[in-house]
């Protein structure tokens, strides 16, 4: 009996030692303090009511100024004219913790190194305008104003499901002379874990730099507490990004979405697929899991390896020369068409991710066709869809058949109605959870990436993707979107003329969209 005891104490002392437990719970504190404190104040005097309330009144006014998207501004409208006396000073709290002239400093400084490094080869450019002369002003925007270079000498390789792209990925690792960077949202124990970490073992055994980053907040239930630390000893540098900290702040938002995988300087990866096995079905989640990943050898990798070192860097306040990791090729791998991996982060001036998404969707004459687990967009996304769907272009969106959220899922059907009376074809993938972010147009474009489309990737998230054009590459995403069209329900219109409390609490759901 006394055993059994001790063991419950121990339990109960893991538990509460915890570091999720102490998240939660100092949350559940915090909230609870700054309700008590607001509904105090406002008893105590109407005088503080009235000036609570005025504050919300100007909060608002200040939001309808500034530049952000609508969703946003309608969303927190809502929520501070519904609690007008906690609404504006909640606002404010996150406000004043969302940035400030450091960080800003930072940022700059690091966007500055970016800029050094990825220089536009002219003579490639000018080949790119006369080869594809349609896509002209998405280049120029995408190359000049957010500075991703566009490159010719890559040969790209489309891998889907994840089951195929794992060991493509392993043989990579195993090749590794000088160097591996990893870059996650989510590890998670299993298969796919063990397999790569036994080989960064060996790697950095053999003198290889071998460095990982994971989001915190994406791995947090699925690492124990300091992971990063017990890589250490094995001399694998890692780094958990943007640590959780239970204090109300906007900045615990910006998570790191990103999956770079790079070898050498040689070799990259990106795409939707995390080191968890529910990616490549060893573990079942939601279905059959449907995901896809780009490998790229060549010129372009070099783009990815800037994007790691620049986050690598600002996240440890440091500077280091870039250029001993960019591989010189002697021998250019056998190519077509052109390559342009590009990344997009929530603390800078341009949402690079949503304006790759609306020129293909401005620019597509033909088709274009779209896979996305999430579908929570703003209105000028949904009218630019709409838009080409009533211009002729075939417009198809395939979505998940089993959801990992209930609420986001519900939110995403919440979009079709506009858009199947438009003219757009929606599928759901019936076998389980589609969590490919691709976009393929008129058999010249490809996009193949992690951000959804959805408000976070597209706002809050540090995002990664590559732009495909004229390569094979892009004619193997087309034919995946086709092949899997059977295995989809064709939604229809009327099948979203639901019930009206459905109907109704989706609408409610829309309104906050762009906090879910």
């Amino acid at each position: 009996m006394k055993g059994f005891f001790k063991r419950i104490f121990k339990a109960i002392e893991r538990f509460i030692l915890n570091r999720r437990t102490q998240v939660v719970m100092l949350l559940i504190v915090q909230i609870v303090i700054m309700g008590l404190m607001i509904w105090g104040l406002s008893g105590y005097s109407s005088i503080v009511s009235i000036a609570l309330s005025l504050i919300s009144l100007f909060v608002v006014v200040y939001i309808v100024n500034t530049r952000v998207k609508p969703g946003y501004k309608l969303s927190w409208m809502a929520l501070i004219l519904t609690f007008p006396i906690f609404g504006g000073l909640f606002y404010l709290i996150l406000k004043l913790q969302s940035s400030s002239g450091k960080m800003k400093r930072n940022r700059d400084y690091y966007e500055g190194l970016r800029h050094k490094y990825l220089l536009q080869d002219r003579d490639t450019i000018e080949g790119f305008f006369e080869d594809f002369p349609d896509y002209h002003n998405q280049i120029n925007y995408m190359s000049g104003t957010a500075g991703y270079p566009i490159y010719k000498n890559t040969s790209t390789r489309f891998l889907t499901p994840g089951e195929e792209f794992f060991p493509v990925f392993v043989e990579a690792l195993e090749g590794a002379k000088k160097f591996i960077f990893l870059e996650f949202f989510i590890l998670a124990d299993g298969y796919m874990w063990e397999t790569t970490l036994e080989i960064l073992k060996r790697k950095a055994s053999e003198g290889v730099d071998v460095r990982l980053m994971y989001d915190d907040i994406g791995s947090m239930f699925t690492l124990p507490d300091g992971f990063d630390k017990t890589l250490e000893p094995y001399g694998v540098k890692c780094m958990a990004f943007n640590r959780f900290r239970p204090l109300w702040s906007s900045v615990q938002n910006n998570r790191d979405h990103r999956k770079i995988m790079i070898i050498d300087g040689e070799v990259a990866f990106t795409g939707g697929v995390n080191l968890a096995d529910e990616y490549i079905n060893k573990k079942e989640r939601f279905g059959y899991w449907k995901d896809c990943a780009v490998m790229l050898r060549g010129d372009a990798v070099w783009s990815f390896t800037v994007t790691f070192l620049q986050l690598w860097d600002r996240v440890h306040a440091i500077t280091e020369d870039f250029l001993p990791y960019k591989h010189e090729f002697t021998l250019l791998p056998a190519a077509e068409g052109y390559v342009m991996p590009y990344a997009d982060a929530p603390d800078d001036e341009e949402n690079v991710a949503e304006h790759a998404y609306m020129q293909m969707i401005t620019q597509a004459k033909r088709y274009l066709y779209i896979e996305t687990p999430y579908l929570i967009i703003d209105d000028s996304m949904m009218s630019a869809i709409i838009l080409a769907a009533k211009s002729g272009v075939d417009i198809r969106i395939i979505t998940p058949g089993i959801p990992d959220k209930k609420l986001i899922f519900m939110t995403t059907r919440s979009y079709y109605l506009p858009l199947l009376k438009a003219g757009v074809r929606i599928y759901e993938y019936t076998p389980g959870f589609i969590h490919s972010k691709i976009a393929v147009s008129d058999d010249e474009c490809a996009a193949i990436g992690t951000p959804n489309f959805d408000f976070r990737a597209l706002y809050l998230h540090y995002e990664c993707g590559t732009l495909l054009y004229g390569s094979q590459s892009v004619q193997d995403v087309k034919k995946d979107f086709l092949d899997i069209l059977p295995q989809c329900h064709e939604v229809t219109a009327e099948e979203m003329q639901m019930n009206f409390p459905i109907r109704v609490f989706q609408s409610f759901l829309r309104l906050f969209a762009p906090f879910l």
